[in-house]
């Protein structure tokens, strides 16, 4: 098989696509909760805060004065941009909150769906000499002592 044959049996798998799907969804969602966190919750937290705007909270290396962290990058100053990694922070915790959640109810319709197929399957199996109903896991059949 060549190498070519090969990449498109590897792209076309219902793996890859998925990963695809969950990559351009996973873009998109990071995309909201960055405007979930920059325009609605930063500004109001910031009022109560006394008017801040953390996405220009700056701590300036250079010694220069600047009035705000665009100025201070336009000028070229070496700046610590704390207030952008705050609200990088805030975008973190909601996306793996988000995350945890969507896992969380996954592992919880998993967990139904495995009790669901423990319900359905057997507990008892027929012995192959007597023919009578012994438990599945029974290693020996306790009414012809044979083994299984």
């Amino acid at each position: 098989m060549g190498f070519f044959e090969e990449f498109k049996k590897f792209a076309i798998k219902g793996n890859m696509l998925d990963m695809a799907v969950g990559i351009i969804m996973g873009a998109a969602f990071g995309g909201v909760v960055n405007s979930l966190v920059s325009d609605v919750l930063m500004p109001p937290l910031g009022v109560v805060l006394g008017g801040v705007d953390f996405s220009n909270l700056y701590l300036n290396l250079s010694g220069g004065q600047y009035a705000s962290l665009a100025e201070a990058q336009a000028a070229g100053a070496a700046t610590i941009n704390y207030g952008v990694f705050i609200n990088t922070l805030i975008n973190f915790v909601i996306i793996a909150l988000a995350m945890f959640l969507l896992v969380r109810g996954f592992n919880r319709l998993a967990e139904g769906r495995k009790k669901e197929e423990a319900a359905a399957l057997p507990a008892t199996k027929e012995c192959p000499r007597c023919f009578m109903n012994i438990p599945i896991q029974a290693k020996r059949c306790p009414h012809c002592t044979s083994d299984l």
